[in-house]
């Protein structure tokens, strides 16, 4: 992950997190030494008058707490954490290939990992984790209010090694602890097929993820399935937690011909606003799924097709990422995961905290067999063929 170039791709061995546009590389803090403030004055008061010895490490790592979580109050910053030099480590294991997953793409949410997507044939799927479920706490540990990329990093290990995961069950059922075997899992980027939207067959396209090279993929399927006669494309972003920047970029250029995609504003890097590239493909109805799963990246993609009214967003309202972090290394060990800037679409929105709201409300029963969403997308097409 480090020096990702951009936006780093929220996919670690088959857990695909929503919690960026991503990371921007790893920075290293420059900190000011010396200087006598409040927070040095109250340090030495404890260290010399406390009545028990304390810890000089924990209260550094508490004070760093303290300050990120109130950032996290202030600005309600969901993606703002500080990695302990023992997470800090976890997390760069996980990263480097050595470690394998269990076959879920999940989103960060205040009670630990909300599951977006189970992958199929995976450890997961064996286990009966379903879209929804929220895993709340890792071999005993509760992983409330950290990081993704810590918690996920903590679900990874070697191949067919165990984990133990509590599961609090979509539909509000009482907790369950599961343990899962690791495996190796590779996300997909794209699956496509031909699907019938009244007499019409369509391209139903399914995009996982914005990895390096998705975009190809992702043109490629819609070309083919165009060539075997659809006359229209349902891309299906439910689960899609996002990856990398110039892949939603390239990603829209598919359908945007020309114009700005999206711009990110941050107080330390400035303004940059992207343009659509290459070339499009010649605009046909379109309909662009959406759960509140779909995140970072994939906004990008809805809002950019919305604001050229290029497709009709079908689904529920998405996930509201719209700011990107850096990890940034303290000189003393551990690092900070900092928000430093936000992006913004097409149109010049905030999708912060807010989402995206769809066209069209339709959303999935997961008690039922059907695919209540996908179903409501179909209709909604097969009357702008």
């Amino acid at each position: 992950m480090k020096n990702a170039g951009g936006f780093a791709l929220g996919v670690i061995a088959g857990l695909s997190l929503a919690i960026g546009l991503g990371v921007l590389g790893i920075a290293e803090a420059v900190l000011p030494a010396g200087e006598d403030d409040q927070l040095s004055e109250a340090r030495e008061v404890i260290e010399e008058n406390y009545f028990e010895p304390p810890d000089a490490e924990r209260l550094d790592q508490a004070s760093i707490r303290g300050m990120v979580d109130e950032l996290r109050k202030r600005y309600d910053d969901r993606f703002s954490h500080y990695f302990s030099p023992k997470q800090l480590e976890v997390f760069e294991q996980s990263s480097s290939g050595r470690f394998s997953g269990v076959g879920l793409t999940v989103n960060e949410v205040a009670k630990g990992l909300r599951v977006a997507d189970v992958l199929p044939d995976t450890p997961a799927e064996r286990a009966q984790i379903e879209p929804g479920d929220v895993i709340t706490e890792v071999d005993g540990d509760s992983i409330a209010g950290v990081a993704a990329a810590i918690s996920t990093a903590q679900i990874k290990g070697p191949e067919g090694t165990e984990v133990e995961i509590r599961i609090s069950p979509v539909d509000g059922g009482k907790p369950r602890d599961i343990t899962v075997e690791r495996a190796s899992v590779r996300l997909p980027a794209v699956q496509g097929e031909l699907r019938r939207a009244g007499e019409a067959k369509v391209a139903y396209v399914q995009f996982f993820t914005f990895s390096d090279g998705a975009h190809g993929e992702l043109r490629d399927e819609i070309e083919r399935l165009l060539r075997e006669g659809a006359e229209g494309i349902v891309v299906d972003l439910r689960g899609n937690g996002g990856g990398l920047l110039n892949e939603a970029i390239l990603a829209s250029s598919i359908f945007v011909e020309d114009g700005k995609v999206v711009s990110t504003e941050s107080r330390t890097r400035g303004e940059t606003e992207y343009e659509a590239v290459g070339e499009a493909i010649d605009p046909r109805p379109t309909v662009v799924l959406t759960n509140r799963d779909t995140a970072s990246a994939a906004e990008i993609l809805t809002a950019a097709l919305d604001t050229y009214d290029l497709a009709t967003v079908v689904g529920t309202r998405t996930f509201g990422k719209g700011t990107f972090q850096e990890v940034i290394d303290l000189p003393a060990g551990g690092a900070l995961d900092l928000t430093i800037g936000q992006y913004l679409t097409a149109d010049g929105t905030s999708l912060a905290g807010e989402g995206f709201k769809p066209d069209v409300k339709a959303e999935d029963d997961p008690q039922t067999g059907r695919d209540e969403g996908l179903d409501r997308a179909l209709e909604v097409l097969a009357r702008e063929l």
